[in-house]
């Protein structure tokens, strides 16, 4: 195999053992700002999947990108919908104001 892939599986695996350690340290008070930074994160993920879809240097890239560009969609919507709901919660009820 090449040493650039051998390199890039070796990040990318070193990645996964270093965001699951973080992610299981953080309190559950502090779950809402980590989504909003995640969603942050997937927006540029978004970006760089428009740029490889862009490019056009074969249809396999293009597809590719075309489904980067979806999947990362669909991670930012789901995001945002359940940052909403995580945010809801810490709302007051209006009947509860009103006592």
């Amino acid at each position: 195999m090449n040493e650039t892939i051998l390199f890039s599986i070796y990040i990318f695996v070193l990645a996964i053992f270093v965001g699951f350690e973080v992610i299981t340290k953080v309190p559950p008070l502090l779950h809402t700002p980590l989504m909003s930074g995640s969603n942050a994160i997937s927006g540029i993920t978004i970006v760089g999947a428009l740029i490889s879809a862009g490019a056009g240097h074969s249809t396999l890239g293009q597809i590719l990108g075309m489904l980067a560009v979806i999947s990362a969609t669909i991670n930012v919507v789901g995001g945002f919908m359940v940052t909403d709901r995580m945010l809801e919660m810490f709302k007051k009820d209006k009947k509860q104001e009103a006592k």
